[in-house]
């Protein structure tokens, strides 16, 4: 069986980030790669969203940005600008694509279906896929979406809706994130936190018809997409292996707070093209400690107190707009960490440190 120099498991945001960087920047050269991937084609299935606090590799894979968006609370509802670090959506289709192509061009880069097909003795390992079956009694940001077009012109496109919490929570954190793309299309989504036990709360599609319906007063549309996900809000229990390391979520790159994870994938891939050469004995790229902290207490509060949850999300977004912004982005500086923590309820939060 042929050898390779890398190998990356699994061809999905991760992999193929980290391979395309490598690419790009002719790391790969001189270099061989396999890349394992079980799917028989690319297509679009998902949709990355994310402040635009730093410069990526796919500003022409983006659905579309904004400077504007609204969270609400029943009875409240609040405008936050975002034009210095606009909200950006990608089409996993069009970064499907513009990957595949360019891996396509370099006879260095393999695609292979399982690992079994490859010799893996002598090479380095970039894992993306971890098991995570047996931990359904952890929290989870999972989640459904529709993109739905209508007949006629209803959504503003200029302001998209983070999170409006006006619906029903069934003792967990419940909350609907509309996404419009054109006046006529939108993306929407019920996205709860919560175990993955309760299968109460995962009749998705009666959620957003209700939604969509009753809430938003759209009774004549299509659906042009769907996408069913579930963010682990925990990091995977990684065993340190000779020759390997962990990438995406399985390396720990999702900010367990938000679930955002993107940028985070972004910024492991450069810092692992950038120590390629020495990839045996780099540090693991990680997140700031201070946000793993901080995070860990944010979701035990969110754990004993869920039914508070609405508030407390509502009334992080009293600090400017920038200063949210980047303590949700890994951006933010001790100052803003103050300012953050100074709006929370402080005995609940207090309570969870002992």
């Amino acid at each position: 069986m042929k050898e390779f120099d890398y190998i990356i498991i699994g061809g999905g945001c991760a992999g193929l980030s980290l391979a395309y960087e490598l690419d790009i920047h002719q790391k790969l050269k001189d270099k061989t790669l396999a890349i394992i991937e079980p799917r028989d084609e690319y297509k679009k299935d998902k949709t990355w969203s994310f402040w635009r606090v730093t410069p990526h590799n796919f500003d022409d894979c983006i659905k579309k940005s904004w400077g504007t968006f609204t969270i609400n609370i029943p009875k409240n509802t609040k405008h936050v600008e975002c034009l210095n670090t606009p909200y950006q959506t990608i089409d996993s289709g069009l970064f499907y694509q513009k990957i595949i192509n360019k891996l396509k061009q370099n006879t260095n880069v393999n695609f292979f279906k399982s690992i079994r097909e490859i010799n893996t003795e002598n090479s380095f390992v970039f894992n993306s896929v971890s098991d995570l079956e047996e931990s359904k009694n952890n929290l989870w940001q999972h989640f459904s979406g529709i993109e739905i077009e209508t007949n006629k012109d209803f959504f503003d496109d200029e302001i998209f809706n983070l999170m409006d919490f006006d619906c029903d929570q069934k003792d967990n954190v419940h909350f609907f994130y509309t996404l419009p793309f054109s006046k006529t299309k939108a993306l929407i989504e019920t996205t709860w936190i919560s175990n993955l036990n309760d299968n109460s709360l995962k009749d998705y599609d009666k959620q957003l018809k209700n939604y969509i319906e009753n809430k938003l007063k759209i009774k004549n549309y299509k659906i042009n997409f769907k996408e069913t996900g579930a963010i682990p809000l925990f990091h995977p229990k990684n065993i340190k292996k000779l020759n390997q390391m962990e990438i995406g979520t399985a390396g720990n790159m999702t900010r367990l707070s938000t679930g955002y994870t993107f940028l985070n994938i972004q910024e492991q891939s450069r810092y692992i093209r950038e120590n390629i050469e020495n990839i045996t004995k780099t540090k693991i790229f990680s997140l700031d400690k201070k946000y793993q902290f901080l995070d860990n207490i944010f979701l035990k509060v969110l754990k004993n107190n869920p039914k508070k949850m609405a508030q407390i999300f509502y009334k992080m977004f009293n600090c400017p707009s920038n200063t949210v912004i980047n303590f949700l982005s890994n951006r933010s500086s001790i100052y803003e960490d103050i300012s953050i923590i100074s709006k929370m309820p402080k005995w609940i939060f207090l309570k969870q440190l002992f």
